[in-house]
């Protein structure tokens, strides 16, 4: 069948794409004091990250499958400038692990071709089917060592259908602590209706692990993870939350979507993402492959009204605020008491 051969060559080259960018991106991480000493630059590290990831993923996915719609965070134009010739060329270092035979001219043409859609097209049509890529899903995180994700999604006229997350800091044992890197990290892939898999990170060949998380019982305190950064989720509400719906505990915390991998394979109970302020939008690349993840594990993934998250508006969430991740049970009584809290209205100030 046409849709079994579409399935099959779109997530292999999904993953080896992904595979290619946790090569280079714990290979930056790996480098990141030497990358400031010759840089000048404390964020230099993760900005060489994001180019090289976006890089070999648009690299890997064009020479897979060809042309590719693509709408993704990066774009070239600062790293064209004569005065980032240092960081273009640590970028061309990390590239060339998975991409030997880079040129420059061959980078700066992937990166820009994942930051638009090409040949007029638009992610805000009816129906537009594209991929969209966070090539480093929580800086904060890369550049304390810790949590983040390579994050990339298939969109279906505003749905997530495929997703993949690389962590390639997050451990498969439940007991290793999210701030410490682990030494194989984990990649998670969903395609629409055929569930989750778990592989190891730096394996790409290693067989899978079908994952699916069981519906917490009635009555068991929620397990909730949010974000590190208080600038990226309200953790007071979500505390006033958490105190009705009767979590005891205090909600672990680790950056990026790696928090809809921890939801999907059951060791947390929900993600809340809480708006910090009014009239913020969600970017897309930020909530569309672990979306799919974390609901293809069993979870519903909404915004804080209960609302579907519409992924066909451009590069935005325009029309959800907020993210609550949980399996049925507990998801509709965070939904319930946002709502008994009044913490799903638009503020007005």
């Amino acid at each position: 069948m046409q849709h079994e051969v579409d399935y099959d060559h779109r997530l292999a080259a999904a993953r080896k794409a992904v595979a290619d960018a946790c090569v280079v991106c714990r290979s930056v991480q790996r480098d990141l004091e030497q990358i400031r000493a010759v840089t000048k630059d404390d964020r230099s590290p993760v900005t060489v990250a994001d180019w090289a990831s976006q890089a070999v993923i648009v690299r890997r996915l064009r020479e897979e499958l060809g042309h590719v719609n693509m709408v993704a965070e990066e774009k070239a134009d600062a790293l064209r400038q004569a005065t980032n010739a240092t960081q273009l060329e640590r970028v061309l270092e990390a590239v060339r692990l998975v991409w030997p035979d880079a040129t420059a001219d061959d980078v700066l043409d992937a990166i820009d071709h994942g930051h638009d859609m090409p040949e007029g097209k638009s992610s805000e049509a009816p129906g537009a089917i594209f991929w969209t890529l966070d090539p480093i899903d929580g800086t904060k995180g890369f550049m304390r060592g810790e949590q983040y994700a390579i994050s990339l999604a298939w969109i279906e006229a505003g749905e997530s259908v495929l997703g993949i997350l690389g962590c390639p800091n997050l451990s498969a044992d439940f007991s290793h602590p999210f701030d410490q890197p682990d030494a194989h990290g984990c990649v998670y892939f969903a395609y629409k209706g055929t569930g989750v898999w778990e592989a190891p990170a730096d394996d790409p060949d290693a067989a899978p692990l079908h994952i699916r998380r069981l519906e917490p019982a009635d009555g068991e305190p929620i397990r909730v993870c949010e974000s590190v950064e208080t600038g990226h989720s309200k953790q007071d509400d979500t505390a006033r939350i958490l105190e009705i719906v009767g979590a005891t505990e205090e909600p672990s915390r680790l950056d990026s979507q790696a928090k809809y991998a921890v939801v999907a394979r059951g060791q947390a109970d929900a993600y809340l993402r809480m708006p910090t302020r009014k009239g913020y939008v969600e970017r897309i690349w930020d909530h569309a492959a672990g979306a799919i993840i974390a609901s293809e594990a069993g979870c519903a993934v909404t915004d804080i009204a209960g609302r579907s998250l519409d992924f066909g508006r451009g590069r935005g969430l325009e029309g959800n605020r907020g993210i609550v991740c949980a399996p049925a049970r507990p998801h509709g009584k965070i939904i319930g008491a946002i709502r008994d809290l009044g913490l799903d209205a638009e503020p007005t100030e």
